[in-house]
């Protein structure tokens, strides 16, 4: 049997250890137990907090500041869950940061999420309420709502667009589409060369008035710069020294200038009236060919409005009004 003395040993030896144990727990436990928080409320009204439980996480921007001390039905509303969280101190809480449910991986558990908050707001002081944010459960509502809503129209679209009537119609019109393409595309290849010829002929029409409007221009340059020229200013200045000297020279001299001057002044006139016979004969000229183009465009449209299938099928023409042209 042990002695006194180890039994003695024996019971410090307990007590020591005992006291070491409860010395320890409450080292380590007094960081989470005894620890103060900042104590925060949050108010949900109408919203399920199913899955959250108390112990809950309470994260920051996905940084863990506490977690959940209590969960209870407001007693003056009950429709409002009254959330109380426990954070650690100094943790910066903005008046305009919301407390939104988050799950926790697909346990189906769920957390306190504080998200938002700006610089320029201000701190939430502790045993206040921060502003509640919406759940996913709300979130997936809302959307499947907005889907059902756009799948209800189209199907409704859908069941309008394929009644028979609608059918029908869908189909006539695309059968007269078809047959309508089907005969341009005949007409198009049988009178494509018809087509062809009448773009040619329309071109070497606008090119030949375009070289009668040269001479047209040309002319009318001639006939400008024979006003301007210096015979004219010539003839102007004679005149004026004639009757100056009306007023200076004796009748006799006077006379034998009046001759001299007369005699240029003709001189001058045989060459004005040369000038002009040659810009007469190209006016005479142009014209002479835009009047031929106008009767073959005149003899052209009489064609096409006495039959206007002519555009389609063609026609032989006897004369050639390019030929015609070329002749004149």
């Amino acid at each position: 049997m042990p002695s006194h003395s180890q039994k003695v040993r024996l019971g410090v030896f307990i007590i020591m250890s005992s006291i070491s144990l409860i010395a320890i727990l409450i080292v380590i436990g007094s960081k989470q137990f005894f620890q103060e928080k900042d104590i925060y409320y949050i108010s949900y009204k109408n919203v399920s907090v199913s899955g959250l439980e108390v112990g809950s996480p309470v994260k920051y921007l996905g940084i863990s500041v506490g977690t959940i001390k209590e969960i209870k039905i407001d007693p003056k509303d009950v429709s409002r869950i009254i959330v109380t969280v426990a954070l650690e101190p100094g943790t910066p809480i903005k008046k305009d940061a919301r407390a939104e449910i988050a799950a926790i991986g697909i346990t189906g558990l769920k957390m306190i999420e504080i998200r938002g908050g700006s610089n320029e707001a201000q701190l939430l002081n502790p045993e206040q309420f921060i502003q509640p944010g919406s759940s996913i459960t709300e979130e997936i509502t809302g959307k499947a709502e907005i889907i059902a809503e756009k799948m209800e129209a189209v199907l409704n679209n859908l069941y309008i667009f394929t009644q028979p009537d609608n059918l029908n119609k869908i189909t006539i019109l695309a059968e007269s589409s078809t047959s309508m393409m089907d005969n341009l595309n005949n007409i198009l290849v049988e009178n494509r060369g018809n087509l062809r010829a009448t773009m040619i002929y329309s071109e070497a029409a606008m090119a030949r008035l375009d070289t009668i409007s040269m001479l047209l221009q040309e002319s009318s340059f001639h006939i400008n710069r024979m006003a301007t020229s210096d015979t004219m200013a010539q003839i102007l200045s004679n005149v004026r020294d004639i009757s100056q000297k009306l007023k200076q020279a004796q009748l006799e001299e006077l006379i034998r200038e009046l001759g001299e001057v007369v005699d240029r002044t003709n001189r001058l006139l045989t060459s004005i009236d040369h000038d002009m016979e040659q810009g007469s004969k190209d006016f005479l000229v142009g014209m002479k060919r835009l009047k031929t183009i106008l009767d073959n465009l005149n003899e052209t449209s009489q064609l096409v409005n006495e039959d206007p299938s002519v555009l389609i099928w063609g026609t032989s023409l006897d004369e050639v009004p390019d030929e015609a042209l070329e002749e004149d």
